[in-house]
């Protein structure tokens, strides 16, 4: 069973707070009572697995391959007998037993680090759908917005005295807050390999004036605030706070990638995606507490494996540069790191050289944060079509990421509209990736 709940070390002082959140609850435990409810409900061997494992991550990077990059040329060799493996070789990594694409060389030797789940699986196969999904945990439907694993990220693990966006996605799609509401929505970097847009005051203004003019502005919405308080009004003072704050913080620095020796940008990769891996790593260094970079392109239903080869030469120095570089900064430990798309490819190659788009048994890659690593997780069979061991929902994606973040993934948090809506929809922990 992989369902487990944990339930962390805690101090007393602030359990016994006289308003104690359903959060604070999670976060500190009343642990007879958690444990009977979690043996209960779950069964007695998933919860003793899960409840010797201490969630290490206090931080997120997402790698986001947007269009859906195949398995089978990935993470999911198979043999060149097979009539569609198509013409890539596999290659040994840093861990016997596992191969992965002869274009992911430099990753390979990172193999050690990784849990290579082989067995995703979900029922959306539109780009726009499955992309919501992927990032959100739901699938869209009706009216409500969910937030985004970032925005969960910044709600439950922002630090309010960090001067730095707690979530920050780098030429990714702007998906938002959701429900959780604006002061969660991600801070948006479009360029790494250019000057960040909006961290600098305008010309001409100092911060004297700059201080003056806000202080203009709370004068003016004075009167308005106090007569419509609530999470709006609340929302739109914190970020005017947070965007000064950030204006004047020393550890804006951590956009700059002209800090960095020009040979570490160079074993990056000196592109978008391999920039913005390594702002990643410095914004994760300065205490920002999710990061997402998208790599497009993966949308090969033509010329699938000269695109597809043309883009791991871009993955393949950043990622495992990536990795290399947060473990040797003891960083890796307390960072997730995840690779993914929307949907994976189908192993059958079409009639223009291309796959095409296939949710039922496809690839994701995590590191870190207390994932065990050098492994593989779950199965597809000899073509690749179909799952046949350990399945992996994107809800059971989630339930293991919150998981390790230390996020209580079965906490409600209410709608604007009043429903209560689960951090995770049904999912439970993959234990494999802890125990």
């Amino acid at each position: 069973m992989r369902t487990g709940i944990w339930i962390p070390e805690y101090d007393t002082p602030e359990i016994w707070h006289s308003e104690i959140s359903r959060r604070s609850f999670f976060k500190y435990g009343v642990s007879s009572f958690l444990g009977l409810v979690a043996m209960q409900h779950f069964g007695s061997s998933g919860y003793a697995q899960l409840d010797q494992v201490i969630p290490r991550a206090k931080q997120c990077i997402v790698m986001f391959m947007s269009g859906g990059p195949s398995q089978l040329d990935t993470f999911d060799p198979k043999d060149p007998s097979e009539k569609n493996s198509g013409p890539f070789k596999a290659i040994p990594t840093s861990v016997n037993g596992i191969e992965i694409s002869e274009h992911l060389p430099n990753v390979a030797e990172q193999a050690h680090h990784l849990s290579i789940i082989r067995s995703m699986v979900s029922r959306e196969g539109n780009h726009e759908r499955a992309r919501y999904l992927l990032h959100t945990g739901y699938a869209p439907g009706g009216a409500v917005r969910h937030p985004t694993l970032g925005s969960l990220t910044s709600y439950y693990l922002d630090d309010d005295e960090s001067q730095l966006p707690a979530c920050v996605n780098i030429s990714s799609p702007t998906y938002s807050g959701g429900f959780l509401g604006a002061a969660h929505d991600p801070f948006v970097v479009n360029d790494p390999t250019k000057e960040v847009d909006d961290i600098k005051y305008p010309e001409l203004m100092d911060s004297k004036r700059f201080s003056e003019r806000l202080k203009m502005l709370r004068n003016l919405e004075k009167d308005f605030i106090a007569n419509r308080s609530g999470v709006g009004t609340e929302t739109h003072e914190a970020i005017y706070k947070k965007a000064d704050e950030l204006i004047n913080s020393p550890k804006i620095k951590a956009f700059e990638l002209d800090e960095e020796p020009i040979e570490v940008k160079q074993a990056y990769g000196m592109n978008r995606f391999g920039q913005g891996c390594l702002m990643a790593r410095r914004l994760i260094e300065s205490g920002v507490k999710f990061v997402e970079i998208t790599l497009d392109g993966w949308d090969t239903h033509e010329n699938n494996f000269e695109r597809t080869k043309e883009l791991l030469d871009v993955v393949d120095p950043a990622y495992a540069m990536l990795i290399k570089d947060l473990s040797e900064r003891d960083l890796l430990d307390e960072t997730i790191v995840l690779w993914l798309g929307e949907f994976g490819r189908t192993p059958k190659i079409n009639m223009n050289d291309g796959r095409d788009h296939h949710p039922n048994g496809w690839s994701a890659v995590i590191a870190g944060g207390g994932v065990r690593g050098g492994q593989v997780v779950g199965s597809t069979n000899e073509d690749g079509s179909k799952v046949v061991s350990a399945p992996v929902g994107v809800p059971d994606l989630f339930a293991s990421l919150c998981f390790a973040l230390g996020i209580d993934y079965q906490e409600e948090n209410m709608s604007r509209s009043g429903r209560p809506i689960r951090v995770v929809n049904d999912g439970s922990v993959v234990e494999e990736l802890f125990v």
